[in-house]
């Protein structure tokens, strides 16, 4: 019984402060209900199809293939794949996250997992185009161009920071 409260506290915490705000806060407790109804709804649909492909991505992509197109010594082609990968797809951003641990599994670089899930979450062409017709090209342009050397910056300070991690 210890086990199973420990394991899903996550889920007994938010129960208690949804709870909570229906007491104190009757409006905002509603309306977080709503929202987090909503949000199980959409993950119960997409969850199982990133599911599905992580199946496939298992079985159909193996390990070798993953470490030469994406692992530490794939250099820029790597990068550049990452981020076609990530700025493909349509959906929410949370399901790239066991796309991504897939492919840490299959040793993929930490510096390319950095740039495909910051392409997913801020680069994706259909969220580009939309934003070309409302800010214009020369905002999205720059937008672009300074998130990419963000994605950049920060995987290569993550990269660095896990293999000293990985030294000690």
């Amino acid at each position: 019984m210890i086990e199973m409260l420990k394991r899903f506290k996550a889920p007994i915490m938010l129960g208690f402060i949804i709870l909570g705000l229906k007491i104190f806060i009757p409006e905002t407790g509603d309306r977080s209900l709503s929202v987090m109804i909503d949000y199980a709804k959409e993950m119960a649909i997409i969850m199982p199809a990133v599911f599905l492909l992580m199946g496939f991505m298992e079985v159909w992509i193996d390990k070798d293939k993953i470490k030469k197109l994406l692992g530490n010594k794939s250099g820029l082609k790597g990068g550049l794949t990452a981020f076609v990968l990530g700025t493909l797809p349509t959906g929410p951003l949370y399901a790239a996250f066991p796309m991504a641990a897939s492919l840490l599994k299959k040793e993929a670089s930490i510096f390319n997992i950095v740039i495909f899930l910051g392409a997913w979450a801020a680069l994706k062409i259909p969220q580009l185009m939309v934003e070309i017709k409302f800010l214009g090209l020369p905002f999205t342009a720059l937008r672009f161009v300074l998130t990419l050397i963000g994605l950049i910056i920060i995987g290569s300070i993550m990269n660095i920071a896990f293999k000293k991690k990985s030294e000690v």
